[in-house]
């Protein structure tokens, strides 16, 4: 019986080792995934560099940029991030009610950014400037839809994530998924102030 009950104590540990293991190598692989998300932003930077002055005659960044609708956007991912924030301390005091809160306020922030965003392409579309009016807008619709479609995947991603604590609870591999999205979120909150800096700002003011 106690030779039993240590194979089964041995088993359990290799077992709990076998799943950290793992845990590990799906920190490592995102960490991987988040340096080629590095590559492909700064080539969309350099491209956009290269070809902001390319405007065919276009309106520049002066004439299309509107600095409240920017500055609204920032607000709303910043206070996302906040909210964010705080639904992962909340998962891990285990405040299972507290962290579906907070998250479900990152979720709301997130698409309030997404809808002043394409507030932003559908009222530059009607105007005539669409991406191939011009090899700025070609490269500023690029940069800033890339951007987009991250924060909307990280949407889609903090609704599973609500599911399965709905459904599971708060269990170890819930706080590696929410330690990823938040390495994911914050890094899409960097992207996002490099966008705000080196293009909406400097094209503002051309500077």
């Amino acid at each position: 019986m106690t030779l039993n009950n240590n194979m089964y104590t041995v088993q359990n540990k290799l077992t709990s080792q076998h799943k950290i293991i793992n845990l590990s190598k799906q920190c490592f692989g995102f960490w991987l995934y988040l340096m080629s998300d590095c590559i492909l932003f700064a080539t969309l930077f350099a491209v956009y560099f290269i070809m902001k002055n390319n405007t065919a005659y276009g309106p520049s960044g002066q004439d299309i940029f509107q600095f409240t609708t920017v500055v609204f956007e920032s607000i709303a991912l910043l206070l996302s991030t906040i909210t964010y924030t705080i639904a992962k301390i909340s998962i891990y005091r285990k405040k299972e009610i507290q962290s579906i809160l907070f998250l479900l306020f990152t979720l709301f922030f997130g698409l309030i950014f997404i809808i002043f965003e394409c507030r932003e392409f559908y009222s530059l579309i009607l105007k005539g400037y669409g991406p191939s009016r011009s090899g700025f807008l070609s490269a500023f619709f690029t940069i800033i839809v890339t951007h987009g479609f991250h924060i909307f995947c990280g949407i889609v991603w903090i609704l599973i994530l609500l599911l399965q604590i709905i459904k599971f609870g708060i269990t170890r591999i819930i706080e590696i998924r929410i330690s990823c999205l938040g390495l994911f979120w914050h890094f899409l909150d960097i992207v996002w102030i490099c966008i705000f800096t080196f293009v909406y700002l400097i094209g503002l003011y051309n500077v």
